[in-house]
Parts: C-alpha cells; structure tokens; sequence
C-alpha cells in the first residue's frame, strides 16, 4: 500500500466519520496530521502513527512524474 501522503492529498481512512463519509483531504503535515472531512468539513488532527495505522488509501491529487 502507498503510505506516501503530502498536503492536500485525498486519503480514506479504515472506519467512516459520524456524518458517514471516510474521504479526508490532509490540511496539515508535520508530526501530527490534520484532516478535514470532504463531507461536513469537520478537522481532525491525528498523531503520525496513529494517522498511519488508521489509513486505508491515499489518493494523491499530483500525478507522479516518471
């Protein structure tokens, strides 16, 4: 699986958030991450591990350059 994951990028994540969405845009990158969901806008900041542990995909928005 690609744990490769920059500022913007869409990811889903294991288990949906209470509204029943589990699409997340990454809004920060550091030793914590923080997303927002895609559906009701709520933010999230997560510790890297646990960010890690609970992601399913990251979808990056860049297209990568060969």
């Amino acid at each position: 699986m690609n744990k490769d994951f920059k500022l913007n990028d869409k990811v889903i994540m294991k288990k949906q958030h209470a509204c029943g969405e589990n699409m997340w845009t990454i809004t920060r990158d550091g030793v914590d991450i923080k997303i927002k969901c895609d559906n009701c806008g709520r933010e999230v900041m997560l510790d890297r591990l646990e960010f890690i542990r609970k992601l399913k995909k990251v979808i990056s928005l860049e297209k990568k350059e060969s």
